[in-house]
């Protein structure tokens, strides 16, 4: 019952709506007309199945597509490591093992140097930013003429929010802390922290825990008190600190092949694109909600010491974040047409957060 009232109302509601302002879904009456077709989809994800928030927010993409197309459109979820590693879900899709998939867009550096602008960027946007960046200011466009490079068209889908700057086996009290240390953290965040001395580790989620318990990491990022709780992170490392500098606004993507995109009538495009802004909202709405519990149950249940990141350790972070960002966009002309289009949109937002958000928070006290 309460998955049947999820697809009825966060679902269908939101597709209904979703469908007259689709307009920025690509191919938009090119495509094919409505047909009685039956199609079936694969969606690999870079999550394990069913995990809180992501593995389920992939999984309730699959179901609301599926319900919403009245099964003309069906999509069975794989996990990270049931059909493709969680590392591979980029070329399994952009090759057509898979039609869909479900993943970060910064771990994709090493195929585009401007793909983690799409997820997350230091110091950068936070959800609510990345959300009018990529709807209303020209983020979705530039992704997409990115992607189709690799015969992909992306889609936003789900954010968590602010995330935690992450779980150290060792106290954080200055910047020297931080050289040597072996971090699991992707993306650009991974370069920030090669840049203070530390050595940044990619692992998919599935293997923090161990890595982190074992020493073989000495830290560790994943996303933040819902999530992290979930993996047990608190067992592995006492220590867990904020803010998540790294990670501000990160955007998770579905991606779709372009072949078959290009091969589906326009109201199931119209239905694909409403599902996946559907679940970005949901996804984020969710973590608003879980995140202070799970975080409570963290220090008043397992005794984990929450800790702010020391004033001159993140000015030194902020400084190296800014050379990392610079040398980027020094050697990729769309890494610095992206950053030129972000920055842009976050001055206007700063100037308007000024005189909305912060100053509400400020005075509501």
């Amino acid at each position: 019952m309460k998955r049947r009232e999820l697809l009825r109302g966060a679902g269908l509601a939101a597709v209904a709506t979703g469908l007259a302002a689709c307009g920025a879904a690509p191919g938009d009456g090119a495509g094919p007309t409505a047909s009685t077709e039956r199609l079936q989809w694969k969606m690999v994800t870079s999550w394990p199945t069913n995990f809180p928030g992501l593995g389920t927010g992939a999984a309730k993409l699959a179901e609301m597509i599926t319900a919403t197309s009245g099964g003309r459109l069906t999509v069975k979820v794989y996990g990270a490591g049931e059909l493709v590693p969680a590392f591979e879900v980029f070329d399994a899709v952009g090759r057509g093992t898979a039609e869909m998939g479900h993943s970060a867009a910064y771990y994709w550096k090493g195929k585009s140097a401007a793909a983690p602008f799409f997820c997350a960027v230091p110091f950068g946007l936070n959800a609510q930013e990345m959300n009018g960046w990529l709807y209303q200011g020209g983020g979705l466009e530039l992704w997409r003429e990115l992607y189709a490079r690799f015969g992909l068209v992306p889609f936003p889908a789900g954010n968590t929010g602010v995330q935690l700057a992450g779980w150290f086996r060792k106290p954080v009290a200055s910047i020297a802390d931080l050289k040597g240390l072996k971090m699991r953290i992707p993306g650009l965040g991974g370069e920030v922290m090669s840049r203070v001395g530390a050595t940044p580790v990619n692992l998919p989620g599935a293997e923090i825990f161990s890595s982190l318990q074992t020493g073989a990491i000495d830290a560790a990022e994943w996303v933040g008190p819902y999530n992290d709780l979930a993996f047990g992170l608190h067992r592995a490392a006492k220590f867990c600190y904020y803010p998540g500098w790294q990670e501000p606004g990160p955007t998770l993507e579905c991606m779709v092949n372009q072949a078959a995109w290009e091969k589906l009538p326009q109201d199931l495009k119209d239905i694909v694109d409403a599902c996946c802004r559907a679940v970005n909202d949901s996804m984020l709405a969710e973590y608003t909600a879980r995140n202070q519990q799970a975080l409570d149950a963290l220090v008043r249940e397992h005794g984990v010491e929450l800790r702010q990141l020391p004033d001159d350790v993140l000015l030194a972070l902020r400084r190296a974040s800014d050379k990392v960002l610079e040398d980027v966009v020094g050697e990729d002309l769309f890494a610095r047409k992206v950053l030129e289009s972000m920055r842009a949109f976050q001055a206007q937002a700063r100037a308007w957060h000024a005189v909305s958000e912060e100053a509400y928070y400020a005075t509501r006290g």
